[in-house]
């Protein structure tokens, strides 16, 4: 009997590429082209996902599979973008129905369902997240944007990255002037009519925040008393020791004082401050985190979030 013949394919395991192959892999580990057609097989233990590419379960591939097996299928050089590459830097972003790919010109493979892909002289150097290859925010928030058709569609995937705080707009503007700018109609239109003072100044927030040693904070929170009467809103909210954080409400009105009668603590701050001394305001948000953590909780709750940022 063949020695590939004694090899248990349950025995099988790539947890690097979350069990996806290729099948130069599996003939180094043994398994001939003929005995691996036969395992992704109706009955059997494998499935074939695309040419050449092979999942070590004979189940629905989950999305992080997916991604893996279109590297796999259009090779190393091959870099993920759009959504999926959005999503790989923590911003909630809904995936595309395809996993869209930039390849180099030359690359001559077919297209595989589920698979998207657009060659360009300007492959982007990949930043590396578990082990996968993604554009950088910026080009990936643009190859969204001119995927989608719809303004406000449009809109939304360029303020990604800038509520982030992962960029700002003049990377964006430097990106699109950079890039092929056929079919960058709309997407130049959506980003030279984006009013983005609010969506920057939660970008600057985020950014103020890695300086601290806090916890990721509830974003956008409206702060009720116990029987749900509104007490004002908090642009950021740590629900487990009670403290505010205003830096777009608390420019006007006075919600800060029917928040900070129950006993929260609030540190407020303009954008202005955000943009010219985020140390400061780091180190009195710690402070605050801190005299919070000393005293009891106030009673009051969160009745919702109007929008999350992280």
């Amino acid at each position: 009997m063949a020695a590939t013949e004694r090899i248990d394919p349950l025995s099988v395991s790539n947890p690097a590429t979350c069990e996806v192959m290729t099948l130069r892999q599996l003939r180094g580990a043994g398994f001939s082209a003929r005995r691996t057609s036969r395992l992704c097989g109706p009955d059997g233990p494998w499935r074939r996902l695309h040419p050449g590419v092979v999942l070590l379960r004979n189940a629905e591939p989950d999305r992080r599979q997916r991604l893996h097996a279109a590297i796999a299928r259009f090779g190393p050089e091959a870099v993920i973008t759009a959504a999926d590459a959005l999503r790989a830097y923590g911003m909630k972003c809904e995936p595309t129905p395809s996993i869209q790919l930039l390849v180099g010109q030359d690359c001559r493979r077919m297209p595989s369902e589920g698979l998207e892909y657009s060659r360009t002289s300007r492959l982007p150097e990949p930043v590396p997240v578990d082990g996968l290859p993604f554009a950088p925010p910026v080009r990936a928030a643009l190859d969204l944007a001119r995927l989608r058709q719809d303004p406000a569609e449009i809109r939304a995937a360029l303020t990604l990255p800038l509520y982030w705080g992962i960029c700002d707009r003049a990377g964006l503007e430097a990106e699109l002037a950079a890039g092929n700018q056929r079919g960058s109609a709309a997407v130049r239109a959506a980003l030279g009519g984006l009013h983005d003072h609010e969506i920057l100044a939660n970008g600057l927030a985020v950014r103020v925040l890695r300086a601290t040693p806090l916890p990721p904070p509830s974003w956008n929170v409206l702060v009720c008393d116990r029987r749900g009467r509104p007490l004002g809103t908090a642009d950021a909210w740590w629900d487990e020791l009670g403290v505010a954080w205003q830096f777009r409400t608390g420019a006007a009105g006075f919600s800060h004082l029917a928040l900070t009668a129950t006993g929260i603590v609030l540190v407020r701050c303009s954008v202005a401050q955000l943009r010219a001394a985020p140390g400061e305001v780091a180190r009195e948000l710690h402070r605050a985190y801190v005299q919070a953590a000393r005293t009891p909780r106030p009673k009051v709750r969160a009745l919702h979030s109007l929008g999350e940022a992280a």
